[in-house]
């Protein structure tokens, strides 16, 4: 049953990745302004993909288990708003909104880490860096509204 679980949220955290192929950071991101900070291209799908990995090892762990039906949400809630954020940041080329969206989702992936912890050690700490990511994003994003 681990492994059914494991590739379905695999392919929902994937689903919410294919987005990046979809609404690329183009012409518009490399124009604008940007904090020396930012990492560099690359890293993005790296990282991105170990974290999809990851949240999905940690909702298989929990999905498992019994009485986890809100932690499971709080996964849906979380991966949704991954989802929605690329298409508005870099498809609508609105920061403003992305905003918005990173700061709900930041929400989200800490209650669901906290979900998961009171569930499943692990699968809680698999959480941790998807948040401390999703804190660097949601930095990253306030950067780029203020500087342009």
């Amino acid at each position: 049953m681990f492994w059914l679980l494991f590739v379905t949220f695999l392919a929902a955290a994937m689903a919410a990745g294919a987005t990046g192929t979809l609404f690329q950071p183009g012409a518009w991101y490399e124009s604008i302004n940007k904090p020396t900070w930012v990492p560099p291209n690359w890293a993005f799908p790296v990282v991105w993909t170990t974290l999809y990995v990851s949240m999905s090892i940690a909702a298989a762990r929990v999905g498992v288990l019994q009485g986890v039906g809100f932690a499971l949400a709080l996964w849906a809630l979380q991966i949704a708003l991954n989802t929605l954020w690329t298409p508005v940041f870099f498809g609508l080329q609105d920061p403003a909104k992305g905003m918005i969206i990173v700061s709900l989702m930041w929400v989200a992936v800490a209650a669901t880490m906290v979900a998961f912890f009171r569930h499943d050690l692990i699968a809680g700490l698999l959480f941790v860096p998807y948040l401390a990511w999703v804190t660097v994003a949601g930095a990253l994003n306030l950067a780029v509204l203020r500087m342009n």
